[in-house]
C-alpha cells in the first residue's frame, strides 16, 4: 500500500488490508487534522481492501466530520462500489460522482 499526497487530497494504492491498516490510519488521520475543507480520497490506484481496510475509510470519515471536514471518495473501482452498496455506506460516504446501484455490473 502507499499513499501520496497532502491534507487536500490523498491517492491510496496497492491493497488497503489488515497489514497496511495501522500505516493508512495514521496517514489519514494526520491529513485530517492538518488541513481545511475537503479531503479528497482518490482510490483510482487501490487493488483492493478488506473489512479492516473498509474500517479505516469509515474511521477517517468520522474524524473528518468532528474536526468539520467532509472526506470524499474519488475513483472508487466497480468491485468496491458493489461491496459500499451492499453495506449501504454510499449513502453515508461522500462519493465524487455518487454511485448509482443499478448501474453497477453483475458479477
Amino acid at each position: 500500500m502507499h499513499i501520496r499526497g497532502d491534507h487536500a487530497e490523498l491517492v491510496v494504492g496497492g491493497r488497503l488490508d489488515v497489514r497496511s491498516a495501522a500505516d493508512a490510519r495514521t496517514a489519514l488521520h494526520a491529513a485530517v487534522d492538518s488541513g481545511r475543507g475537503d479531503l479528497v480520497l482518490d482510490l483510482t490506484e487501490l487493488d483492493s481492501w478488506d473489512a479492516t481496510g473498509l474500517g479505516v475509510i469509515m474511521g477517517a470519515h468520522r474524524r473528518a466530520g468532528r474536526t468539520g471536514r467532509r472526506l470524499v471518495l474519488r475513483g472508487v473501482p466497480p468491485q468496491m462500489q458493489r461491496l459500499l452498496v451492499a453495506t449501504r455506506l454510499h449513502r453515508i460516504l461522500a462519493i465524487e460522482g455518487g454511485i448509482e446501484a443499478e448501474s453497477l455490473p453483475r458479477v
